[in-house]
């Protein structure tokens, strides 16, 4: 009878370290593109709040002629929906206006460079500006 020869089965530390390796490298090139469109998204969570907050201040103007007082949106600090952003409302007595802003206050909005501060305004002007003080409108509110 002739013995059969031996085989082991299983992986090499060369093999366990190749397939680390290509892990590790899909990871680096997933995880920032991932983060990235992950920002992008909640982005919408400044805007949908601020837009919300606004109707809410020509509501109350159309009955009251001011927006002084409106309790639906009063003046001061919030938190949007979802809470990644700080929104604040600033409201002018004379002539009667409004201005809306929204600054990131929670991860992952923290790291979004492109997108540092949002506002809205009583004529409906959007405005975004970068980390930078750079005006990038269309980027920010989502028309490009």
């Amino acid at each position: 009878m002739k013995k059969q020869p031996v085989t082991y089965r299983g992986f090499t530390l060369i093999e366990l370290v190749v397939a680390i390796c290509v892990v590790g490298i899909l990871a680096a090139i997933a995880i920032p593109g991932y983060l990235s469109n992950v920002r992008t998204t909640n982005r919408t969570d400044a805007t949908r709040t601020m837009t919300i907050d606004a109707q809410a201040l020509e509501r109350c103007y159309s009955q009251t002629f001011t927006y002084a007082g409106c309790a639906a949106a009063p003046a001061g600090t919030s938190t949007s929906a979802q809470g990644y952003y700080t929104i604040s409302i600033a409201i002018n007595a004379s002539p009667a206006s409004f201005t809306i802003t929204a600054t990131p206050a929670a991860n992952p909005q923290l790291a979004d460079t492109s997108c540092a501060s949002f506002t809205l305004n009583s004529a409906g002007t959007q405005g975004a500006t970068t980390s930078s003080n750079v005006a990038n409108t269309q980027t920010c509110w989502g028309s490009t």
